[in-house]
């Protein structure tokens, strides 16, 4: 296994900041993997309630008491309230249901409801968790509630919808929305007219949904606040830092400092770690005034992280684990592989606290609404550590006894099991550190306890080294993007064994269809694991190729994806991307023989190449009407970049004939790719630039796909090609970055970066990626880095969270490879 990038640098500047500046759009907590991610949304830890990266509540909680006195780092304490009209997380409770228009006058709290239907909530999918299914295009529903005092201080909706819905309470409209919520609960106040028709006795809430596409759902009720906890004061946050593989934070809590440090060990010359979703929350806790203190910390994590819906059922119990005090959460239904598609949370295996038994922590269940109040309360009341029901929360409390100006130090483990990752062309698959099944979780918490000194320290020097390197490549603000993004590309995949016992890397194309192995995600991310371990990229590619060889993909040019996440049993996206999915396939090949020094795994491929490349010879100069990458932007014909990828291509697949000795088809095909290109410079030529499409030659867009006859050395483009078209974009940023085109102010950051790649000098390169630095740390959405922002104001276009941020390594890449 080669590995780019080794040495150990020294110690460097990594992505820091004080307490109040902003550092990243999201801060990474615990990234192993699409369903097992979690984030921190604000810049201070203790401000907002932690998120899985779909947006979903995923709450940690940590408490610190200090000679009794406690204190908030992590999370932001869930607000209390009253359960006016329960939802289904909270109780269970039918709506009265018709499918047919009913009279006008449904919604008033004076209609017969006579003949209506009765059925459990959520309405909608069953596959998502929903108790009655929905699968009319309309619904009407009724809730009838009593009120001994209408005369309420504040009334909230708490509303999870799909599609398009209408609220009314006593027949006024309280809410309406185009759109969806899917699983997560919207929290919208009841207006004052709303408030006015409350009534005491019998009161109605009405809803008229319509399910427009795809998925479908409806859960509703009505909260009130309640009194909140008190006695419990914010740490002070002093400062945070994020490096590759962990997230830092230094808290002051009266006279005791606190370092909190989130460690996802995703080392990648160490698959089992890439595989192994286990992370490591660590304390360190010192007295900051020569005093000595009585600290006891709180880690809590909420079982939803275990769930898709939060009306799912779930059970709480210990296991025997030697070594080890560990507690687990997981449905009750256990659903296993039952769900697909984007915006979608396991629900199926199992998540674990664990510590060293050693350090003699207290584990219990609590529920998540007096999961702080149970632990800041000074009377001692019996815990449990099994339990069964909705909006539960697991406990750990650390004693840290006396603490004086040597810091003292504990960690927590946080794990998932997810018993069967993958369903790949009809059968399941394990997680890669246990693809045989021989293993055992708590053997692997076992093992991650044992080896925790040894890993923080390896995650300290590689974090180190991987900043070091970036500066080197290309300055400060670029390692940063970097550093950014490690995590998130690699956690955006699944890890598993073929049943060939090859190794698959499989993507989940995150905020954005779902698709599982997606060839044009691929491309993007590629450059992160080409430094990393060109082993993952083989991985990435491995599935797409079967999907050929084994005659279930029968066309001449590559498959656009496997499926859609987790279930890989074939395509399922509605169109090809043929010019696009075969110029990745066979460009990414070259790049593994480039960084390998050899063509073997060219040469396990070659026929399947072969054909690629020659639908490409025939159809990729002068590609017809289709998608390409940026299907967002829609079908385009004649499409100059795309061209470029099919030339590129070429030129790396004769590249890689000559690396096998076929020196025949060498000189054929690198032929053809340099003539290809010289028409190319002919037609797509508009003077000071080159045009978007070969027959408008008043447009212009990002011509990334160049940055791979740099990379690779193919010197089929002249280099003035390049030169003359940084020097025509420079003229055309915004505050936010360089458009993608002339078509719209929209952009698509990992192209910048390989765009600027091009550049032949560090002052154009930076002028072009520094504004993608500013919208990571200005853009107004809090959420895990997106790939594609609105150049003038740097709002989300859409996507987030997705792997092809791991393509922000391609100047790495570049200068690895080119200056070795």
């Amino acid at each position: 296994m080669k590995q780019l990038l080794f040495a150990v640098g020294l110690s460097a500047m990594l992505v820091s900041a004080s307490a109040q500046e902003r550092i990243a759009p999201s801060y990474p907590l615990i990234t192993h993997d699409p369903y097992f991610s979690i984030w921190s949304a604000t810049d201070q830890l203790n401000q907002s309630v932690t998120k899985h990266w779909t947006g979903a509540a995923q709450a940690l909680t940590g408490i610190i008491k200090v000679d009794g006195v406690a204190y908030n780092f992590l999370g932001a304490t869930e607000k209390p309230y009253i359960e006016v009209l329960p939802t289904s997380d909270d109780a269970d409770y039918k709506f009265s249901y018709t499918e047919s228009a009913p009279a006008a006058n449904w919604k008033s709290l004076e209609f017969n409801a006579t003949g209506w239907k009765s059925a459990a909530a959520p309405f909608g999918d069953v596959d998502a968790g929903a108790t009655t299914a929905w699968t009319s295009k309309e619904l009407w529903v009724r809730r009838t509630f009593e009120l001994s005092n209408p005369v309420l201080k504040d009334l909230t909706l708490k509303l999870s919808h799909d599609d398009n819905v209408e609220v009314f309470l006593n027949g006024n409209l309280i809410y309406s929305k185009i759109g969806w919520t899917s699983n997560h609960f919207s929290y919208i106040p009841i207006n004052e007219t709303g408030l006015k028709s409350l009534k005491k006795g019998e009161n109605v809430l009405a809803v008229h949904i319509k399910n427009t596409a795809g998925g479908a759902w409806l859960d509703a009720g009505l909260i009130s606040s309640a009194a909140a906890t008190t006695g419990i004061a914010l740490a002070q946050q002093k400062s945070v830092k994020i490096t590759a593989t962990q997230t830092k934070y230094d808290f002051t809590a009266g006279g005791v400092d606190l370092a909190l440090t989130f460690s996802s060990p995703l080392l990648m010359d160490d698959l089992n770690l890439v595989s192994r979703p286990v992370s490591y929350i660590s304390y360190a806790v010192k007295s900051n005034d020569k005093k000595l203190h009585q600290v006891e910390v709180l880690f809590n994590a909420a079982t939803n992280i275990a769930l898709n819906a939060t009306a799912q059922r779930i059970k709480v119990e210990p296991v025997k684990a030697a070594g080890l005090s560990v507690i687990r959460a997981g449905t009750v239904d256990q659903p296993v592989l039952k769900k697909k598609g984007d915006d979608i949370r396991i629900d199926w295996g199992y998540m674990y606290v664990a510590v060293p038994s050693s350090v003699k922590a207290v584990q219990y269940v609590v529920s998540s609404k007096t999961a702080v109040a149970d632990f800041v309360k000074s009377d001692q009341m019996a815990k449990h550590q099994s339990a069964v029901g909705t909006k539960l929360s697991l406990s750990t409390v650390l004693s840290f006894g006396q603490v004086g100006a040597s810091a003292k130090q504990q960690f927590v483990m946080l794990g998932y099991d997810d018993l069967e990752s993958i369903q790949y062309f009809g059968k399941n698959l394990k997680a890669f550190w246990n693809a045989d099944g021989s293993k055992s979780f708590e053997s692997e918490l076992l093992k991650a306890a044992n080896s925790y000194t040894q890993l923080i320290r390896k995650s300290d020097d590689f974090d180190d080294a991987m900043y070091k390197k970036a500066v080197e490549a290309g300055g400060e603000k670029y390692a940063r993007l970097c550093v950014l993004a490690y995590r998130q590309a690699i956690s955006a995949h699944k890890l598993v064994k073929s049943p060939e016992g090859e190794l698959l890397f499989m993507s989940k194309e995150n905020f954005s269809n779902g698709s599982i192995n997606t060839v044009d995600v691929t491309y993007p991310s590629a450059p992160l694991f080409l430094v990393y371990n060109p082993e993952l990229l083989k991985g990435m590619l491995n599935g797409i190729f079967h999907y050929s060889e084994s005659g279930k993909w029968t066309k001449p040019f590559a498959a656009h994806d496997l499926g859609t996440y987790p279930i890989a049993n074939g395509q399922t996206y509605g169109e090809d991307m043929p010019v696009e999915e075969s110029g990745n396939m066979i460009i990414l090949t070259a790049a593994i023989a480039r960084v390998e020094g050899h063509a073997d795994y060219a040469k396990k491929h070659w026929e399947t190449l072969s054909i690629w490349a020659d639908y490409l010879s025939k159809s990729g100069f002068d590609p017809a009407n289709q998608l390409c990458t940026d299907d967002f932007a829609g079908h385009l014909a004649r499409n100059t970049n795309l061209s470029v990828k099919a030339i590129v291509a070429l030129g790396s697949y004769a590249m890689l004939a000559e690396k096998l000795g076929k020196q025949d088809i060498a000189v054929k095909y690198k032929n053809m790719a340099r003539e290809m290109a010289q028409k190319w410079i002919q037609m797509a030529d508009a003077g000071d630039h080159f045009a978007l499409t070969f027959d408008h030659k008043d447009t212009w867009s990002q011509k990334y796909n160049l940055v791979w006859d740099k990379i690779l050395n193919l010197d089929i483009f002249p280099k003035a090609v390049y030169q003359k078209e940084i020097s025509f974009y420079l003229n055309k940023q915004q505050k936010f970055g360089l458009p993608l085109d002339s078509r719209r102010t929209y952009t698509k950051s990992d192209w910048i970066i390989w765009t600027a790649t091009l550049a032949d000098n560090r002052s154009d390169f930076n002028k072009l990626v520094d504004p993608v630095y500013q919208f990571a740390i200005e853009t107004t959405d809090r959420v895990p880095l997106s790939d594609w922002h609105e150049t003038t104001n740097g709002k989300q276009a859409g996507f987030q969270a997705r792997s092809v941020v791991g393509g922000y390594a391609i100047k790495l890449l570049d200068y690895i490879l080119n200056n070795r």
